[in-house]
């Protein structure tokens, strides 16, 4: 058994594995703030699939720092009870519950929060919530950093008595206690300005005042090791400010990097596919080094062997998964079991489509903040089924059918993925730079899934040129994708493969939002015609993905999740 399946403390609390969910804004919170069904159920997977430590999204201690429409709230004792309802949840599937106390500072607006912004220092802040706007929040005076200390140490309290087993402080990306920290947005010239002592001074007192006020309630404290720009927070600075939180009572150093200066832009919070897996590990084996707590590592962790080399290395104690888990919550129990993962391709729908007003979603996992919706599941039991497309949509149908079932899929290419497989070699998926490796191990990974559920995988074959074959099956299901219109198919396959996807004229055009729609949607057209099939009545016929419509990728694949899930025997 790897390490990463063994038990670790953080402080008094035993975690049962290294594996730590961090935190990610849902929406799933009511316009107030209050803990909804749809809260539970989305934290009760994660859970249940055998994360060790969930930390629940990150929720300010005062009005003044929330950041998001739908934020879950904690700065008021009327939001107990349903905090309480996340916490029994999560402990019901066996894990510990954490919850991130963070403060927007200057990155929040008043439209949202309903004050307005406070800040180390009374610098622009372009804040994008559904829309763009630069704001300059006001300047917190010595009285006012006092309120926000203890509103972060009541907040603790009320954390613990919610039945939070911990919580983390947020430090990190460009909120009120990484702009403290940030030479670029702390221009103070008392003693919470200038020298990195005196810049870090709040979120110590913010520590300190918890661990006085509730000395056995382990706080994880989350830091960006750099703040990736010029004049902002640097490692050596990062690495001084995690002794010192060690030093002032942390129970475990959450390490991460970026911020919303970042350059070449803020998706350095959440890497995207080009960046290398494990791309903030050093980082924590820096800090691990030098500290005598736990370390926790995040960032591009989600393949099975990065995230047991971590651990087993000693470059970090424990790691995070965020975007892992939306792909598959089962994660941990998959991976003890040496069962394929569904791996998340770092295309940051997630957290892009939320930026834009959306609650949190997934590409490769619909079910993600859904659960609800897919809660009445009726999957075809005992059938003989028959898949015709080994791309995304097909796969995913096949993945999730074939147990129970008999399940075969006809591909006329020799190899699966579909139009996916040009996917990586155009210049941009969804709204980050493309990387073949990341879109080939999605498929790879969800091919090997099926086939050890025993699904039959048949290429080469065009099973609609010999349509008597597939009365041998109960349910057909056409996976087909889309064609090129015009007859330019030909011509953008050869294209790509000659490696013009990546040029740099190519990469101009695809900056335009208009040639991205025409090339990816309205250039294509769908090719689930069902003339083609055998007359039979007994027989269901279904089609999913481009197949019907074509569109995104996404669409395609929850299409094929809504088929599986609304499948009746």
């Amino acid at each position: 058994m790897s390490i990463l399946f063994t038990p670790k403390r953080i402080g008094g609390v035993e975690i049962r594995n290294r594996v730590v969910m961090p935190p990610m804004t849902t929406r799933l919170a009511d316009v107030d703030g209050y803990v909804t069904a749809a809260s539970v159920a989305y934290f009760r997977a994660r859970a249940a699939g055998g994360v060790g430590l969930v930390t629940v999204e990150m929720a300010s201690p005062e009005r003044a720092g929330r950041h998001r429409a739908r934020e879950l709230g904690i700065y008021d004792d009327r939001f107990l009870p349903g905090l309480r309802r996340l916490t029994d949840a999560i402990h019901a599937g066996g894990a510990k519950a954490s919850i991130q106390l963070g403060h927007a500072g200057g990155h929040t607006r008043e439209d949202i929060c309903g004050e307005p912004p406070i800040a180390p220092s009374a610098i622009p802040h372009f804040v994008f919530e559904v829309t763009g706007k630069t704001i300059i929040p006001v300047e917190m005076t010595r009285e006012r950093i006092a309120q926000t200390v203890r509103s972060f140490i009541d907040a603790a309290k009320r954390a613990r008595a919610a039945g939070f087993d911990c919580v983390e402080l947020h430090v990190a990306h460009g909120y009120l206690l990484s702009q403290f920290l940030c030479p670029e947005e702390n221009r103070r010239s008392d003693e919470y300005g200038g020298a990195l002592e005196n810049r870090a001074r709040i979120s110590l007192e913010i520590l300190q005042g918890i661990k006085a006020d509730v000395p056995e309630f382990p706080v994880i404290f989350r830091l960006n090791a750099d703040d990736f720009f010029p004049t902002g927070l640097t490692f050596q600075e990062g690495l001084q400010v995690a002794k010192w939180a060690a030093a002032a009572g942390a129970d475990a150093i959450h390490v991460t990097a970026g911020h919303y200066r970042s350059l070449h832009s803020a998706h350095m919070m959440t890497p995207p596919m080009t960046s290398p897996e494990g791309i903030f590990l050093d980082y924590a084996a820096g800090i691990r080094a030098e500290v005598a707590v736990p370390v926790i590592a995040v960032g591009r962790l989600g393949n099975p062997l990065v995230a047991i080399a971590a651990v087993e290395s000693g470059k970090a104690d424990f790691v995070a998964l965020g975007r892992t888990l939306l792909a598959d919550p089962d994660w941990v129990n998959k991976v003890e079991r040496n069962e394929p993962v569904r791996r998340c391709i770092a295309c940051n729908t997630c957290v892009d489509d939320m930026r834009g007003g959306d609650q949190l979603s997934c590409l490769v996992n619909p079910t993600a903040a859904r659960e609800l919706d897919f809660s009445e599941a009726h999957l075809p039991r005992g059938e003989r089924i028959c898949v015709i497309g080994a791309g995304p949509a097909g796969l995913s149908y096949a993945s999730l059918v074939a147990d129970g079932n008999q399940v075969t899929v006809y591909e006329r290419e020799s190899v699966p993925g579909g139009a996916f497989r040009y996917a990586g070699k155009a210049p941009r998926f969804q709204e980050v730079e493309t990387d073949e490796g990341s879109l080939n191990t999605y498929i790879a990974e969800l091919e090997r899934a099926c086939r050890q559920k025993c699904v039959t995988f048949k290429y080469g074959i065009d099973v609609l040129e010999i349509p008597q074959t597939l009365r041998d099956f109960q349910r057909v299901v056409i996976a087909t994708g889309a064609d090129y219109r015009y007859g330019i198919g030909p011509i953008v396959q050869r294209l790509l493969d000659a490696g013009l996807g990546k040029s740099a004229i190519v990469r101009r055009l695809f900056s335009s939002v208009r040639v991205r729609n025409w090339f990816y949607h309205s250039a294509r057209s769908a090719s689930g015609d069902t003339r083609r099939l055998p007359a039979d009545p007994g027989q269901q016929v279904v089609v999913i993905g481009d197949a019907a419509r074509a569109g995104t990728g996404q669409q395609a694949i929850a299409s094929a999740f809504r088929a599986a899930y609304a499948s009746r025997p």
